[in-house]
């Protein structure tokens, strides 16, 4: 299976499948222990946890964002010690609308590996359905992690900024839209967005439910969008760009890049310009 999304049905009848490992992925940004101690209450049965700071990001640099992408053969090393390995099919989750799931989504598709999907709905949606949770950390036998590298799904800053103005490359500004516009800035020195820059806050991705929005229903979204369009993604630190990439993907777009740095990255070099208000 090579979906993107998984349903709440799909996972429920392959609860015992050894071959589908769950991945809890919730974290409260500024709560950074909310997530861990979430997942030591309650989880889905014989999920393991991935922590966005501790295990998906890199310590905090002069550059790079405020979510450094990790180093990915200590990201493959966790993911043996956790038992999970490259034939495994992994399903990801979250209580954050799939942000922090995608971003884990990503990493992985990032490190060669196809088989990984984000759960449709967030942990609270699949307790309240009666779907079954527990508080035992399941045992779990090490293995090996082979990281095959997709630097095609990457950009660095210096990149966007040789593309800006060059009308091939299209940017995605995935951050709430008084952030892009520039009229408030709660987490980064500077506020704007870089220019040339169009918004789609990644929300938008989701049903008022917290569901995830169709494939159907994303290509609407992305319609005004060339499918055949470079399209470079980004957010405030790379984490929420990564539920519009996977929406992107699910509207038919292949030729989406993160920009991992993403604007925490870009304002963190003075001479980088930067734009507010509409474009």
């Amino acid at each position: 299976m090579t979906s993107n999304l998984v349903s709440f049905e799909w996972l429920s009848k392959r609860l015992d499948d050894k071959a589908v490992r769950l991945v809890d992925c919730r974290f409260v940004l500024g709560q950074p222990d909310v997530g861990a101690s979430a997942y030591q209450a309650e989880h889905l049965p014989a999920a393991v946890y991935f922590d966005l700071e501790r295990d998906l990001s890199a310590p905090i640099g002069e550059h790079g964002g405020r979510h450094p992408l990790p180093d990915l053969e200590e990201l493959a090393r966790k993911l043996g010690q956790h038992g999970i390995g490259n034939d495994d099919q992994i399903v990801a989750y979250d209580d954050q609308g799939g942000a922090m799931a995608s971003r884990f989504w990503w990493l992985l598709k990032y490190m060669g590996h196809d088989k990984v999907a984000v759960l449709e709905g967030s942990f609270t949606a699949w307790k309240a359905a009666g779907l079954p949770t527990t508080s035992e950390i399941a045992p779990v036998s090490a293995t090996s992690f082979t990281v095959q590298s997709q630097s095609d799904m990457l950009v660095q800053m210096e990149e966007v900024r040789t593309k800006l103005g060059n009308g091939e490359t299209l940017l995605i500004d995935s951050r709430e839209g008084v952030r892009y516009l520039g009229l408030q800035e709660p987490i980064d020195p500077v506020a704007g967005h870089i220019p040339g820059a169009v918004n789609h806050f990644w929300k938008e991705s989701l049903n008022e439910d917290g569901t995830w929005k169709s494939a159907a229903e994303q290509k609407l979204r992305f319609q005004a969008l060339d499918p055949e369009r470079d399209v470079i993604v980004y957010c405030g630190s790379g984490v929420t760009a990564c539920p519009n990439v996977l929406a992107l993907h699910e509207a038919g777009h292949r030729k989406v890049k993160l920009y991992a740095g993403s604007w925490s990255d870009w304002v963190s070099y003075k001479e980088n310009p930067i734009a507010t208000g509409e474009e």
